[in-house]
């Protein structure tokens, strides 16, 4: 049985609601990051990088959401989480999540967390004031991406880059750092996300956590 290692908030988030989409049994682990769990030996031996997400498989441990997402679309093509008979719209997908990962998750971070990246308050304070002109800019080539009238981001299929944008969606209001009324059809992707059942299934499990 998979077994997710998460930490309500954090962007675990996106592979708990695709875990739920899928249908199958799962175990949840809580990695309670603020008492330090990701940092205790007990932690490390299943991630060294110290982060959530972490999935368990039988062929062992995955880490980083674009590589967990993949590989659950994959593993239960029955869900319809990914178009897995097109190689170039998987790779759309891709490369969706990357940008995620790489730029929006980041932006995030230099605002919780600008340690990760350079000494001194100085320097702290200068990413958590860039941090939202960052946000906004990304936030807008997301919104791009439903230019076209699409309810999802690869067109009419839902796809686990919709529950992982979901995340960042609900982040950027929620953490004081943008307004995500100002990309409106971003706005109205994250209220159609929530009202699938898997999402709410997961936003209540966490909230409960």
């Amino acid at each position: 049985m998979l077994k997710l290692f998460y930490a309500p908030g954090a962007c675990s988030l996106a592979p708990h609601i695709v875990l739920e989409e899928i249908g199958e049994p799962f175990e949840l682990e809580r990695v309670n990051l603020r008492e330090g769990a990701q940092r205790l030996p007990a932690y490390l031996a299943v991630n060294p990088k110290g982060r959530v997400p972490a999935l368990a498989s039988d062929r062992g441990v995955l880490t980083e959401n674009p590589a967990i997402l993949a590989y659950l679309a994959q593993s239960f093509p029955q869900a319809g989480l990914a178009p897995l008979d097109d190689p170039f719209g998987f790779a759309r997908m891709q490369a969706f999540n990357g940008f995620l990962s790489s730029t929006v998750h980041v932006a995030f971070a230099h605002a919780f967390r600008p340690e990760r990246y350079a000494d001194g308050d100085v320097a702290a304070q200068a990413m958590r004031a860039k941090a939202p002109q960052a946000l906004a800019a990304a936030f807008a080539l997301v919104e791009e991406t439903f230019a076209d009238g699409r309810p999802y981001v690869l067109g009419d299929q839902y796809s686990v880059a919709d529950a992982y944008l979901s995340v960042f969606s609900r982040w950027l209001e929620g953490r004081g750092l943008g307004r995500l009324a100002d990309f409106p059809k971003t706005a109205a992707h994250l209220e159609r996300v929530s009202g699938r059942p898997a999402v709410r299934r997961a936003l209540a499990t966490e909230a409960a956590a």
